[in-house]
Order: structure tokens, then sequence, then C-alpha cells
């Protein structure tokens, strides 16, 4: 259970990760991911990279810029503006679903508008799933120009949508729903120089 903790990036790295053990058995069709990061970052990073043998960017989470956010679903783009805070940790939460392609968005806690992305797609399997890094292939490629310094926390994946309530409960590691993977119940593995701290 790593309530209370949250992953150190201490420096730029072209290694440094955090590996995602958990095996997915079945392709996705929905899926949710919400987490929280520190970071006074202005250059492009990667926060969350879902790569299979096919796609490299199956599912990638990812900071072009200060104030907006893109998330990436077989390699095709997604991005949301939002506000640009200095100082102060941001909590996001996408959600995706196959059937309408329809993506949802929540910053801080706030839904933001609706938009589509990759209508019928289906999630592969199996996925080598990191955070910090953007894999360019199967767990590998890596530029430390878009590697993430700072901290991450209370990473969740679901294989269903979720509503404002369950974003709010994610938010302070209550999830309603059992995840994927999540915070209380977090498979991973260090690579590099990566510290869990209080």
């Amino acid at each position: 259970d790593l309530v209370g903790s949250v992953f150190v990036f201490p420096q730029e790295s072209q290694t440094a990760r955090v590996q995602v053990t958990v095996e997915l058995k079945q392709p996705l069709n929905n899926f949710s991911l919400c987490l929280r990061s520190f970071t006074d970052l202005t250059r492009p990073y990667s926060l969350l990279s879902y790569a299979t043998k096919k796609q490299s960017n199956e599912i990638l989470l990812f900071k072009p810029k200060p104030g907006q956010y893109e998330l990436n679903v077989g390699n095709k783009p997604l991005y949301f503006t939002v506000p640009i805070s200095l100082g102060e940790s941001e909590h996001v939460c996408f959600s995706w679903e196959s059937s309408t392609g329809i993506v949802g968005f929540w910053f801080n806690g706030k839904p933001w508008p609706r938009k589509g992305l990759q209508k019928g797609y289906t999630v592969g399997v199996p996925a080598s799933i990191l955070l910090g890094q953007d894999q360019d292939s199967f767990g590998g490629g890596f530029d430390a120009q878009q590697s993430f310094v700072g901290e991450i926390s209370s990473m969740y994946m679901w294989d269903t949508g979720i509503s404002n309530s369950e974003v709010e409960s994610a938010m302070y590691d209550h999830p309603h729903q059992t995840p994927i993977f999540g915070w209380r119940n977090f498979l991973y593995k260090i690579v590099g120089e990566v510290y869990l701290k209080p």
C-alpha cells in the first residue's frame, strides 16, 4: 500500500522509470487512468507510457508544455488545455471508451468538455507500462529530453469508465471500484534512479 508515498524522479535521465508489473490478460475496450504529478518542468515530458509490441504509443499520457495535456490512444493524440499552475501538484484523470471514442478528462477533480478519439479501437496486450519515460519501442527507446523529473503519486488504472464522484475518491486514494492496478495494490519495479519517499 503506497498511500502517503510518492515516487521521486530526481533528475533528467534516459533510464530512470517505474515499471508497473501487473499483467493484463484482456485487450481494453475501455480504460480510465488517474495520477498526481508535481514538477516544475517546462519542457515536454511523459507521465505514463503503455506500449505493446505493435504500437509504442498504445496509451501515452504526455505533457508537451505547461498548460497542456496530451492523451494518445493507438498513436493518435488528443489535447486538453488547462491552467498553468506553478508550485502546485496537478491531479488528472482520463477515461476512454471504444464504442463512442469519447474521452473524459478531469483536472484537479473538475470535468473538462469531453472529446473523441479512436472510435472502435482496441488497446492491445501484453503491455509494457512505465511511469516517467516515453517508450519508442516495447520497454525501451527512451529520450532523456522527454523524461519526467519530480514526483508522481496516486496512480490508478481501471478497465472501465469513471464518474465525477469516482474521480473525487481517487484523488483522496479511496477508489470505489477495484482498479487493474492502483496506489493501494501497486505492483512495481524501480529501474534506475527513482525513490519511493513519504
